[in-house]
């Protein structure tokens, strides 16, 4: 079993509200407020250092001994990794003793690299009980009038039911929309193919088209205006050519992946599905930069359902599991992109991801 670890999340630029967790209650209140939506049967590990030195995972709580066994690994990797010197293990479930077994289990894992474990919770219908547990009905908790829940409203973000309601968030629903765009893009697509069946002007073709492409992100980045169809047919179609797609891959950085978030988001919401994997990638990519993994995992999956060997989003999939920083990423420069440099095949865009 490779365990999926759905909302591995770091400090989004710019700075989130810090959360000062002093009891039970407050480590279940940050829970939402840095995943993004309420866990159900879980393994949420929060971890605590100083500002953009921790991170927080959670993982589908698994039953068998051997997948429990995985998940401690991934997790303990990801620890190890960044160095963290204090944890708390929070296990969502009703089954008792699932969750003694993975608590200890990753506890034990923790200690063993001498990691202080300040909590281990289990989390079940409104209470929350210690891990072992005492037997008793447990303490009730309420979310709603918690100062850290009112701390999220004020700050614009939204909690979602659970994660299905965030991975539905990526779902369009208009559908007049969505068939303006498709019939934009399949146009736009075959402009591409008749430039390239003269080969000869193809490159320059698909260089006019990336410079459109920086300039289109950049003007959509400052006024944040939504798309009209043909402009966001025209880009469905330039991510998902591998040479045009990475011209948006090198427009992305850590101060504005809040706002290309919301492009690609938009841009995944009203794309036909053979046209997600390109723009569902970047919306990962942008999620991991601006600290949103529960988002960037959803987006993950969108693309791998349409195209499961996907490699853009096998690499950020490897980034979120193994909890790397986004601070550790050195922007694409514009150099090392090759459709402005020497020619570039239009077939380039037709095969996997590079």
């Amino acid at each position: 079993m490779t365990p999926k670890v759905g909302g591995m999340t770091t400090p989004a630029v710019p700075e989130p509200s810090t959360f000062v967790a002093r009891t039970p209650a407050d480590l279940i209140a940050v829970v939402p407020a840095v995943l993004g939506f309420h866990p159900q049967d879980s393994v949420v590990l929060l971890t605590f250092g100083p500002p953009g030195g921790g991170f927080h995972a959670r993982v589908d709580l698994p039953v068998a001994a051997s997948e429990q066994k995985a998940v401690a690994d991934v997790l303990l990797d990801a620890v190890t990794a960044n160095r963290v010197r204090r944890a708390a293990v929070l296990l969502y479930t009703d089954d008792v003793e699932a969750a003694l077994a993975q608590g200890e289990l990753l506890v034990g894992r923790l200690l063993e690299v001498d990691v202080e474990v300040i909590d281990v919770l289990r989390v079940d219908d409104g209470h929350w009980h210690p891990v072992p547990d005492d037997g008793s009905p447990g303490t009730a908790y309420e979310l709603e009038t918690h100062p850290f829940t009112a701390q999220r409203v004020f700050d614009g973000h939204v909690v979602h039911r659970d994660r299905d309601e965030l991975a539905d968030s990526l779902v369009g629903t208009d559908e007049e929309d969505a068939v303006s765009v498709a019939l934009a893009a399949t146009r736009y697509a075959d402009l591409i193919a008749s430039s390239g069946e003269a080969q000869q002007s193809a490159s320059g073709f698909l260089r006019t088209e990336a410079r459109w492409l920086q300039r289109r992100i950049r003007t959509r980045l400052e006024d944040s205006h939504g798309l009209d169809p043909g402009d966001a047919g025209r880009l469905l179609v330039l991510a998902s050519l591998v040479p045009t797609r990475d011209v948006a891959w090198a427009e992305i950085n850590r101060e504005n992946s809040g706002l290309h978030v919301d492009l690609w988001r938009e841009l995944v919401r009203r794309g036909p599905r053979h046209l997600l994997p390109g723009v569902s990638s970047l919306l990962a990519f942008a999620a991991w930069q601006h600290g949103d993994g529960a988002l960037a995992w959803c987006a993950i999956d969108r693309c791998l359902d349409v195209d499961p060997d996907y490699s853009m989003a096998h690499c950020v999939a490897e980034v979120l599991a193994r909890a790397v920083p986004p601070a550790v990423w050195g922007q694409i420069r514009e150099d090392e992109l090759p459709v402005f440099g020497g020619p570039v095949p239009l077939h380039q865009g037709k095969g996997r991801a590079s």
